[in-house]
This record gives structure tokens, sequence and C-alpha cells, in this order.
């Protein structure tokens, strides 16, 4: 019996794909893609590492260095090589023992794999049909199992959290930096380690990937926060708005137009559905609003071990969405010079629709200003 059965019942689970799609060959870096097959998190360098897959074989190249750390994760065989020898011998093993050295293997690559990796490998094989991991590893990882949605749905508790804590800690002069700072303070204090953040006082929200300075928080001024912690490996991501003061007409105005757009990417999103049409939801309630040109990037990304990752809410997708998908839906609006507003939640598809991860409400958070 495996020590590391959810390893195992993935492993089965990829071999199956491989049958599927006539895959001969799967090639993993030192990757999530590799973390979330086999539970290994080797030391990311210039050394080859690589878990090689085939109907009937799995085992790693592994450099000696990392052997012992690797293998407190996994039973899978190592076929190891020193600095003082190089990779090249053992990776011809493991190949050997994947029956991976004829003619025309159909080979995934992992597609986040470091380039000198993946020409080591290629440069051994003769003549594969090569590609990437979106019909194999890629596909098992877009649809989430119970595991995943508790580790997710506990990260999202904890952002909710911090995210209310942040706004309550609103004052009159803060930095964006310093309000970054209490965030992290508070994760860490809660266990979580800060995946990354985005506070935008007053005209810096009209940037979607504005990085936070030295922007002071003034009276009437609306603010966005764009955080997540990672959790248990998993990480979270949300968007709210808030106003510190008294929101004027444009600002309640677009405010209520996001807050639509939200509701009819949701209604949107079931299974079954492309990821176009979840895209076209959101677009089609800010362009009737008369902000169109306003809406500057994609409705959703997916979310898993990492925070952006297959399936992406973009106009063009032709993506089937399926239950057990998790990704976001954060439509904005941005008026440079003035503000912007985006309002986000990480969604996992049931087969009735998109259940929301988060419980926090998404309404305009308004701050009065003391005193």
């Amino acid at each position: 019996m495996t020590a590391f059965p959810l390893a195992q019942s993935r492993l089965a689970a990829l071999r199956a794909r491989m049958e599927a799609t006539g895959t001969d060959l799967v090639a993993l870096g030192p990757s999530s893609h590799m973390a979330w097959l086999s539970g290994v998190h080797p030391h990311g360098d210039e050394r080859p590492v690589m878990l090689l897959i085939s109907r009937d074989y799995a085992g790693f190249l592994m450099p000696s260095l990392n052997s012992a750390s690797a293998r407190q994760s996994t039973d899978l065989p190592f076929h190891m090589w020193r600095d003082d020898e190089g990779p090249n011998a053992a990776l011809r093993e493991v190949l050997h023992a994947c029956n991976a050295t004829r003619p025309g293997l159909s080979v995934v690559l992992d597609e986040t794999m470091r380039t000198d990796f993946a020409l080591l490998l290629l440069d051994q094989l003769d003549t594969p049909a090569r590609r990437f991991t979106e019909d194999t590893v890629g596909a098992l990882r877009a649809c989430k199992d119970a595991a995943e949605f508790d580790a997710i749905k506990a990260a999202h508790l904890l952002n909710d959290q911090a995210v209310q804590a942040a706004f309550d800690a609103l004052r009159e002069g803060m930095t964006e930096r310093d309000l970054v700072q209490f965030i992290q303070d508070f994760y860490g204090a809660h266990g979580a380690t800060l995946e990354f953040c985005s506070v935008c006082f007053g005209p810096s929200g009209a940037f979607p990937h504005h990085t936070p300075g030295a922007t002071r928080l003034e009276r009437d001024m609306p603010v966005l926060l764009d955080t997540g912690c990672r959790l248990n490996g998993y990480p979270s991501d949300m968007t709210r708005c808030g106003y510190f003061g008294t929101p004027d007409a444009t600002c309640t105005e677009v405010f209520a137009v996001v807050d639509q757009a939200v509701r009819a990417a949701l209604a949107a999103a079931r299974p079954g559905a492309l990821a176009r049409d979840v895209d076209k939801a959101a677009r089609d309630v800010i362009a009737a609003a008369g902000y169109g040109d306003r809406f500057l990037h994609r409705t959703g990304h997916g979310l898993g071990i990492d925070i952006h990752e297959p399936p992406y809410i973009t106009a063009t997708s032709e993506t089937p969405l399926c239950e057990g998908n998790v990704f976001s839906i954060e439509p904005g609006i941005y008026l440079e010079g003035r503000f912007g507003l985006r309002l986000e939640e990480i969604v996992i598809l049931r087969p009735e629709g998109a259940e929301v991860f988060s419980d926090m409400p998404r309404d305009l958070l308004v701050r009065p200003v003391p005193g």
C-alpha cells in the first residue's frame, strides 16, 4: 500500500487521459503540475529535474542534492545524478524504464518547464510528436476535487477576514504600502502568507495592475483592494471596493454597473457554457451602460495551486466550462485620472451553476471620515 494515495489516484487519472489522447510520455518539470500530480516541490535551479510518466512507469530524473527532501513526498523511483557526472545517463535510464526509446512518441511537455530541460529531453528522443499539457494534466487540474475545494474555501474565508480588517483600518494619510503591510501582517498572524496585494487609492484604481506606492489616502477617495493569501498550499483572490468619505454620484453609478456585470456573469456560468459566454454576459452589461471601452481586461482566470491557471474567461475562448472548474469573475470600469472599480469573486462550478467561495458581501464599503 502506497503512503501517498492521492498521488496514486491522480497518476491513475492521468494514465486514463493518456490512453484517451494517445499520449505515450508526459514530462513534467519542477512546477505546479509536478506538485499537483506527485506532491513533490523540488528546489528549482539549473539542475534538471523531471517527472516522466508512461502508461506503465513513472519515475523522477533527480539531482542527488535534492533526493533526501523530495523522498519525503513520494515513493516513486528516483533516477539520480551527481554534479560530477551530469544528467544524461540518468535521463537515458528513466526513458528506457518508460519504454520511451522508439521513434515517433507522442510526448506531452510541461509548458512551464525551463527550455534547457525540455531540449535536454527532446534531444534524447527520436522524432517525437510534442504538445503541451492542456488535454492531460491541465485538463485534470482544471476540475477540482473535494480536498482542493476545502483548501481554497479556507483560504478565502481567511481572506474575507483580512479584507474586512483592512477596510476597518483605513486612516487619513496612510499610504497604499501601509495598507499592504497591514494585510501581510494579518495573513502572517493567521498562518498564511501574502500571495499578492494591490491597494489602489483614488486615481490609482484606474490602472488594473497598479503597484501600491506612496499615494496617501485622502477624504472622499475611492479605495480598490485586490488581495490574496496562500494557506495550506492554495491561494485566495478577491477584489472589493470602498469609499473613504461620502461617495459621489458617478462612483455610486459605476459601482452598481460593475456589480450588475458580476451578477450577469454568475448567472451565465454553468457547466457546458463556453468561457466566452461568461465574458460576454459581463461585458454586455458594462457596454449597455456606456462604459464598454473602459472595461480593459478579460472577465476571469482559473485558480488552483496557481493563482492564474486555466480556464481563462475571455471574449475569444471556446473552452467549454465543466463541473469542478474554479475561476474568477472580475469585471471592472476604469476612469483614468479619477478612479477604477472592480469586483471579483472566485467561483466553483456545480451542476446547478456557480458557487462563490467568499462569504463577504460585495457592497460598497463606505468608511466615514473621523471627526
